[in-house]
């Protein structure tokens, strides 16, 4: 039997009443109640299932699918992915040949500081194919022109040239002089007047020592460096060993140009000698890397070249020097040249004129024996606009003699 309306939605109603009061009870014996027993009502599983939604209204989250791996065209399994991958490296230089040096080989002496070091390493590169060049490294990394107390570079060079016998010398130093100098009993500061006085001296008296010894030596400059107070301590120290090479009777050979960009600022990637782009100064921005001192012996090559009478680094022989003849040998009959005499600009002869250029000509008469036609300046009428005559004068007209009427000309 079907129940009324009204009976139906108490039935529907009831059990919803009696869960919201019997919520509202066990929320206030929550609150109310001692710890253990409020644990106790939040452990009851009815009560914690009835605020957790119902299992049809649960929404799971999509699972995700499993992505398919495509197919390599040549077949086989699909390439896996490395974890990470690997910066491609610079490949190694080949190896320098080894060529074992002559026992007469000419000796190309190398002497300064820790720079000078690095130019020796370059030499060496350079010349490494050719047994008839050894470079001689005899730098002292810390040495200077400043701190002759701990290495005198003044008294130690006339020992140094009796020993190796050079036939060039190659001198680079300045980047330890930055410091206080002992002149006399007192200590200048780096650039003062007094400190770049006794400087040029110690120059000058060592170019002078290798000078003495009938000796050819190449004054290699600095490079700029990354600290800016550096780089323009080395500006004016280059500018001393220039005048201390030319008054020795040396050569400068100025690399400032290689180790700087177009606004003269500090780099630390450059063109090596093939025009690559490299790394040529170390992290600290001082030291030279293996390009580095390539390059600085790339701008001592030409000069140093010279000095040895080579037309090259392989050359084992100095290059042939032409032999003037003998004042008393016969001289080769010469065959005629065919000269061309100078010529100016003012020679009227160049357009085919006899005259220079506005100078002036006769005028040629080709109506000579002939009337000229010759013309009588017209007079202008009385009162035309032409008339330019002063008074100006007026038309009047009176009778003829014969009746007739004519005008004549007067005055005002």
């Amino acid at each position: 039997m079907a129940l009324p309306l009204t009976q139906r939605i108490g039935r529907i109603r009831k059990p919803a009443f009696a869960g919201v009061v019997v919520l509202i009870f066990g929320m206030g014996a929550a609150l109310q109640a001692p710890p253990a027993l409020a644990q106790d009502l939040q452990l009851r599983p009815w009560l914690r299932n009835l605020f957790s939604p119902r299992r049809a209204e649960r929404v799971e989250p999509p699972a995700e699918a499993p992505q398919r791996q495509r197919p390599r065209a040549g077949g086989g399994e699909p390439r896996k992915k490395s974890a990470a991958r690997s910066k491609p490296t610079q490949p190694a230089p080949p190896p320098v040949p080894v060529v074992e040096k002559a026992e007469d080989a000419r000796v190309v002496l190398v002497v300064g500081d820790f720079m000078a070091s690095g130019l020796a390493d370059g030499l060496t590169t350079v010349f490494a194919e050719n047994p008839a060049v050894r470079v001689v490294d005899r730098s002292n990394g810390s040495s200077g022109f400043v701190r002759d107390d701990y290495y005198n570079w003044p008294g130690e060079i006339g020992g140094i040239l009796q020993t190796e016998k050079p036939a060039v010398v190659l001198v680079m130093m300045g980047s330890n002089d930055r410091q206080q100098m002992k002149v006399g009993d007192t200590r200048e500061a780096p650039r003062t007047e007094g400190w770049t006085a006794e400087y040029q001296k110690r120059t000058v008296a060592f170019g002078k020592q290798i000078a003495d010894a009938k000796l050819p030596f190449l004054w290699v400059g600095m490079p700029s460096f990354r600290p800016g107070s550096m780089t323009s301590d080395m500006l004016a120290l280059n500018e001393i060993y220039r005048d201390a090479a030319e008054t020795a009777g040396g050569e400068f050979v100025d690399i400032w140009e290689g180790f700087v960009d177009e606004n003269g600022a500090f780099i630390s990637r450059g063109p090596d000698i093939n025009g690559q782009p490299v790394t040529l100064r170390g992290e600290d921005g001082i030291n030279m890397t293996r390009a580095g001192k390539r390059k600085v012996a790339f701008y001592t090559e030409k000069p140093l070249l010279k000095l040895l009478g080579l037309a090259s680094p392989n050359a084992t022989t100095a290059a042939p020097v032409p032999l003037a003849p003998a004042p008393d040998a016969p001289s080769a009959p010469q065959a005629p040249l065919d000269r061309t005499p100078p010529m100016l600009l003012s020679d009227p002869a160049l357009d085919g004129g006899t005259e220079l250029l506005g100078a002036s000509l006769p005028t040629p008469n080709n109506n000579a024996g002939k009337a000229q036609d010759k013309r009588e300046p017209a007079t202008a009428s009385p009162g035309r606009a032409d008339n330019f005559t002063w008074p100006p004068q007026r038309k009047a007209t009176i009778a003829a003699p014969d009746g007739a009427t004519g005008s004549v000309a007067r005055g005002n």
